[in-house]
Formats: structure tokens, sequence, C-alpha cells
């Protein structure tokens, strides 16, 4: 038999497609010859799958081979095809039946020793698997119990091509994956925690219940990095189908824990202040690699001293927001990732950063503006909560009256109050205050009485809020009436979503 087929995935973005790893043997001159748009990974795979093959203990076919991976449009990269083109090589050869791995699909990368080792994206590339009807995958051991996170697959592992040789020739058996471990996880840092800042523990809340976006300004120790760090630990744990997401994104990144469960808790991803664009929302040479952005899918993105971020990083994340996804066009096509994230922001109020706030400042006022002005008019149109923190106080330090609520009894609150908002707008699909689109609750029977809205029309005549900062204002007032258990919001709660978007400090 000159010829072979064996099924393997390939990855473009987060999207798995299944791939058909042609070989075929003919007569000419040694040589190893890849067609299908390979990578430069790709191409290296000759020298090492030969020398795995040989160091496995096999003869290597010294004639012509053609290897072809299908459908030959689909740009191709990474080294997960290594296991599956040794395979068909040496079923071509006839080094090997073919009947064993018959609808089965094969990943891993080989060393030269011929040792099986993991690659990036397995289970992205699992659920494409199934979702392409093939219910059998092998795969290295150190991926089996991440890819036994996709329902209705038999996984198999393997730490050598010799082992994988042996079950096709032999039929000795595979090895089984690790049991998962389900322990949960270390519990993350406290609201308790954090000392004083009324204010910007409730404007948590309320971000947290509606999925809204925050910014967070105030001197040096005020608790913008504490509050932010603790907004994971309040957002309710996620579903089935988001945690696929986000585990496939962080598989695809190469950050998934050895232990390969589903990552339950909302992910926080926090990148420093010297950050690229590429870093931020995704890049790199050839196709494109998810940045923090995606990373942070489902969960918060925090952006620390965010005025020092240069301007054309932060201009970058004003389409993800909006659209809740990152296309990047790239010479050899088109990757797109999720992208839903909470953002929060965090900024001093000048360069100095006086720690005892604006009356020690040494900035001029137009050093003042310049350095805020970083963060563009835009950009802040898209937050919904703009708060400033006041310096902590001696007492709000050494003193408490009465213990902090602590971040599980706010988390309780939240719970409910995006199941009451998820509950009114199921037939929509949406599931937070913040994915509501703006002409919905403009329109009956969503929309408020003219009484109710009053100040916002105001603003918004005045100038003072944007046409979309008007709909953000109506997605927090929503929000507000649900952590207070109302069935609609009424002035006040308007007033207060007012207060809360303009960065007073005066509400609650």
């Amino acid at each position: 038999m000159s010829y072979a087929r064996v099924l393997s995935v390939g990855l473009l973005g987060v999207t798995g497609h299944v791939v058909e790893v042609e070989a075929d043997l003919s007569p000419g001159l040694p040589a190893v010859v890849l067609t299908g748009l390979p990578d430069t990974s790709l191409h290296e795979a000759r020298d090492r799958v030969r020398a795995a093959v040989v160091n496995s203990g096999q003869t290597w076919p010294n004639r012509r081979i053609t290897v072809n991976l299908l459908p030959a449009a689909l740009p191709k990269h990474g080294s997960a095809f290594d296991l599956a083109m040794a395979v068909a090589m040496l079923v071509s050869a006839g080094e090997l039946p073919s009947a064993a791995l018959e609808g089965v699909v094969l990943l891993g990368e080989l060393g030269l020793d011929g040792a099986v080792r993991p690659v990036r994206g397995v289970l992205p590339m699992v659920a494409a698997a199934a979702g392409a009807g093939l219910r059998r995958v092998i795969v290295p051991l150190a991926n089996a119990r991440e890819a036994t996170v996709v329902p209705g697959m038999a996984v198999a592992a393997v730490d050598s091509l010799r082992r994988l040789v042996d079950f096709m020739r032999d039929g000795a058996p595979l090895l089984e994956p690790p049991p998962s471990d389900e322990a949960p996880p270390p519990p993350g840092p406290d609201l308790a925690d954090v000392a004083g800042q009324e204010m910007g523990r409730y404007g948590l809340e309320v971000a947290a219940a509606g999925g809204h976006h925050l910014a967070l300004f105030g001197a040096p120790g005020a608790g913008k990095t504490m509050l932010a760090e603790r907004l994971p630990t309040i957002l309710p744990e996620l579903d089935d189908a988001a945690a696929l997401e986000v585990t496939a994104l962080q598989s695809i990144a190469g950050v998934l824990p050895l232990d390969g469960r589903l990552i339950r808790r909302p992910p926080f991803q926090a990148p420093h202040h010297t950050a690229s664009s590429a870093a931020l929302v995704g890049g790199g040479s050839g196709l494109a690699r998810p940045g923090a952005l995606s990373l942070a899918h489902r969960g918060v993105l925090f952006l620390d001293e965010a005025a020092e971020i240069p301007s054309a990083t932060l201009q970058a994340l004003r389409q993800p927001l909006e659209t809740g996804r990152v296309v990047l066009a790239r010479a050899r096509g088109t990757t797109e990732f999720p992208a839903r994230v909470q953002l929060v922001l965090a900024a001093n109020p000048c360069p100095c950063a006086s720690p005892a706030g604006d009356q020690h400042c040494t900035c001029a006022p137009a050093v003042r503006r310049r350095y805020l002005a970083k963060l563009s008019g835009p950009l802040l149109d898209r937050i919904d909560i703009r708060l400033t923190l006041a310096p902590l106080s001696a007492a709000q330090l050494t003193t408490a009256t009465e213990p902090a609520t602590s971040s599980a009894e706010i988390a309780a609150r939240v719970v409910q109050a995006r199941a009451a908002a998820a509950k009114r707008w199921s037939d929509g699909g949406w599931r937070l205050n913040a994915e509501v689109p703006g002409p919905v609750l403009r329109r009956a029977p969503w929309r408020l009485p003219p009484a109710d809205t009053a100040d916002l029309r105001e603003s918004l005549d005045k100038g003072l809020l944007s046409a979309r900062g008007f709909d953000r204002v109506l997605r927090l007032a929503w929000t507000i009436s649900d952590l207070d258990g109302l069935d609609r919001p009424g002035r006040s709660e308007v007033s207060e979503a007012i207060q809360l978007r303009m960065g007073e400090s005066n509400a609650r």
C-alpha cells in the first residue's frame, strides 16, 4: 500500500477544522514534500517526524513521500499534526495496519526521541472533532485530562510513538486519561479586606450585577486596585457554555492549568501598562493569537495606570467593547476571537499623584488635563460607571464600627439581580442589562415614563451625556432596580444611575 489517510484537527483562531493527513509514497529521490498551506513549524516537522520514527525502532521509507493536508485552502500551523503525519507515512509504507485508526483523530507533537509532547488548543480541537461526528481521539498524555472535558468523546492517551505503533500492530493497550481533580479552586481576595470606600464597593456591586464597565480614579492608595482585583469574587460562576469558551481560549494560549478542569471562575487579566496593542487585543506574526482582552472573555480586564498606557493601545479597545469580539486581519487569513469582558480602568488624577489628594498636587492645570486626556472621550463614553475615590483617613484604616460586607454576601445579591434580569430579557436572549440594545429600552413595554426620565433627558439636551450615554444610564437604572428588588426603575434609580455615570460621589 502506498497511500494512507489519517484524521487530525487544525485551528483557525478558536475554530477547529477536521484535517485529513494524506501520505503517498512514489518512486524517486528520497524526500518529504508537504502541501496544504503549511507554516514554518509544519515544514520543520519533516525532520522531527523522521528522527522520531527512526528512534522508535521503525523503518523509514526511503522513497519520495508526499504529505497533503486537506482541505488544502485552509492555513495549517503548529506542531499538532506530527503524530498524524508519522502514522500516515508508516501506514502508506506498509509498516502498520490502518484498521485500528478508522474514524480516530490523532493529535500530538513528536520529540526527536519519539516522545509525544503536549500541544496547545487540544480542547477546541477535540470539540471540533466531536462537532464533526467523530467519537474517538488519541492525544498526548499531558493533554488527556483536558480532552475529557468534551462530552461524548472516547479519549485515549499516548506518551510515545512506539506505544501507538504497538497498539496498531499488536493491540497493546493505550494509556487512560488521569482522573479529574474536582477540588474547588482556592478562594480569591475578599471585599471585606477593603477599608472604607463605600461608594467604590457599591459601584463594584452594580458593575457585577449588570455586567457594566467601570472606571476608578483617585490618589494612590485609595483602593482602586484592591477593588478591581475583587470584582471576580462577586461574579457568578461560569455556566457550561461559558466555561467551555474560556477554557478553550486558555488552551489555545497555552496557559491552561495542568489539571485540565473547566474554568468556572471568571478570568481576571491585568496586563502591564507597557503592553503593546498586539499583547492587549491579540496579534503576532502569521495567524494572530489571542491577547489579554480575549483571555479575559467572560471575566474582567483590568487596566491599572490606564493614563500611562499609549493612547493608540487604548483606542484599540473601542470596537471590541461594542461588539464583544476581536477580528484580526492578516495576510494569511482573518482570525476572530471572542472578547466579551468587563473592563475596569484605574488611573491617578495627575502625574505627581499626591497621596494626600488635590490639595497637595504640584501639577499645573494644563498638565492634569493632558494626563487624563489620554483616556479619550470615545473610550470613556463606553464606560458605564465612573467613580472618583477619596483618600482614606486614619480613622477609616484603624477603626471599624462594624465588619465590612464580604464578597460572599455581595455575590449572593449579584446572583439574585442577574437572575431577575435574565428572566426579564429571556425573550431577547440577553442575560445581562449591559447586553440589552438601547432601542429596546426606549420602546414599549420597557420605556420608562417621562416623569422618571426627566433628569436624564435634560442631561442629554444639555450635552452632558451622549446618545450612547443615555442608553447606558438606562441600563444602569435597570441594574439598580434589580439590586433593590423592584420590578422597574423609578426616578430615584434613574437619578442614581446618572450620578454613577457622571462620576458624582453622592449616589448612595
